[in-house]
């Protein structure tokens, strides 16, 4: 399926996540937008000398722009975005596609979706959640991804420049900065109309555990591979490469999340006396996708 207007608004928020990447394009590390209700306040405008005139709402399932001072005509969120990529109609979709990873036309890897586990057995369904753009300051989701497009998308070599220069950066403030502003990011956890508990459409029956600057990642990495009592779905080395990033199953029928997490973390405490990120309680903890060509995901989602 080649992108189209209405594929590319389902896949961005009404169109609100093409202003967001458009103008982090002029801004990086600000925050761009910010929602009051179904409508955005007052942002900066850099077709008008980055002043502050510019309105934003969406209407009738679009997001539309003014600017107060008229330095632009008013429009929809493709005449805003053409104005940046110098393109129209099915290059500008093209453009739109490439540029924000919405992969239209590789549904596959979106969506709750489904692989053959077996030829004679009832499909899987593949979790899904909420996949984000960067900056981190970015809380509208761009799409939903499940974890086999993780997979692919670690695995392969789209991370691999940012995953390269943060691990060359010495200073531990410089390179939060770094990753905070040059990282992809998913909730693992849930899809969401946007990065706040509040939010949350649904559970994806998952749970994220961090383990920061681990002292043999290798050697965790093939414990918890072995783990069990604990399922893992998708593993990989964190960003930093201290760390090791490890989802797991999580049976929600008698436990909330807080609760199931609380009951992992002590596991986890008593059988490899490590101590787990205690942000993932929340479900909308963000995860940061780095490059990782030894990624381990469960089996079950990638057998014919």
């Amino acid at each position: 399926m080649n992108p189209s207007r209405e594929s590319i608004l389902d896949k961005t928020h009404s169109g609100l996540n093409i202003y967001a990447h458009v103008l982090r394009q002029y801004y990086p590390g600000d925050p761009v937008l910010s929602l009051s209700g179904r409508d955005c306040k007052p942002t900066k405008n850099p077709f008008n000398e980055d002043k502050p005139t510019l309105w934003i709402k969406i209407v009738d399932g679009c997001a539309f722009h003014v600017d107060t001072e008229h330095a632009i005509s008013s429009g929809d969120a493709f005449h805003f975005a053409a104005m940046h990529f110098k393109e129209n109609d099915a290059a500008l979709f093209y453009a739109l596609n490439k540029e924000m990873h919405l992969r239209i036309g590789e549904e596959s890897f979106y969506g709750n979706s489904t692989i053959n586990a077996d030829p004679e057995s009832q499909a899987i369904a593949i979790p899904a959640f909420s996949y984000f753009t960067m900056p981190i300051t970015n809380t509208l989701p761009s799409n939903e991804v499940n974890l086999l497009g993780v997979y692919e998308l670690i695995k392969g070599e789209f991370y691999r420049d940012c995953t390269r220069a943060l691990r060359e950066i010495q200073d531990n403030k410089e390179a939060r900065a770094y990753k905070a502003n040059h990282f992809d990011y998913v909730t693992f956890s849930g899809s969401f109309s946007k990065r706040n508990e509040a939010a949350l459409r649904r559970h994806s029956g998952l749970l994220a555990l961090d383990f920061d600057h681990v002292d043999n990642v290798d050697d965790l990495r093939g414990k918890l591979l072995d783990d069990p009592n604990l399922e893992t779905e998708i593993l990989f080395v964190s960003p930093s490469g201290d760390g090791i990033k490890w989802v797991v199953t999580a049976d929600l029928s008698e436990l909330s999340h807080k609760d199931y997490f609380k009951a992992v973390a002590n596991y986890v405490q008593h059988t490899y006396q490590l101590t787990v990120d205690q942000s993932g309680k929340d479900t909308c903890r963000a995860c940061f996708l780095p490059h990782d060509p030894q990624v381990f995901i469960n089996s079950k989602y990638t057998k014919k």
